[in-house]
């Protein structure tokens, strides 16, 4: 096949990924002073996104490469529902990342990150148990913020101010 969806999915994402910590690395120094500065977690989150995006990508391109056109593989097996899931999947990902950057600074940490991680659990789950995912997000949230003001001391922006 001249051009593999999945493939050119894998390089985007690594491309973003890059991109990402190149601006992370103008941020300035991460650790100053025998301290952590607000600037290492996404000078780390970048590091890791590259990391990951590569891995990804270059397991696409080696099992587009080995692929065997007679073995049926699991998308071929996949129920019309479980295909149209995994098609939208990315996209809905990405519109989420776009919805909570642009909500955050409207509506404060909490209640648009909230929004965020179980809009991305319901993304990769379903709408059942709604209530404990709901938990699982508040809980998520929260430790987040402790994270990001006790260890890091960054004020997040919050609906109350």
């Amino acid at each position: 096949m001249l051009f593999n969806k999945n493939i050119a999915f894998f390089f985007l994402i690594f491309a973003f990924s890059v991109a990402y910590f190149a601006t992370a690395l103008n941020l300035g120094s991460p650790i100053s002073n025998n301290r952590v500065e607000p600037s290492f977690f996404p000078l780390l989150l970048g590091f890791f996104a590259v990391l990951f995006s590569s891995i990804l990508l270059f397991k696409e391109i080696s099992s587009s490469k080995n692929k065997d056109i007679n073995i049926p593989d699991a998308e071929s097996k996949a129920t019309e529902g479980e295909k149209r899931k995994t098609n939208y999947a990315p996209l809905l990902i990405m519109l989420s990342i776009f919805l909570y950057i642009l909500a955050f600074s409207f509506i404060g940490y909490f209640i648009s990150s909230f929004l965020f991680v179980l809009s991305i659990i319901v993304i990769f789950s379903s709408l059942e148990k709604i209530i404990q995912k709901s938990i699982i997000s508040i809980i998520i949230v929260l430790v987040g913020y402790l994270v990001f003001d006790q260890l890091f001391g960054v004020r997040l922006p919050t609906l109350w101010g």
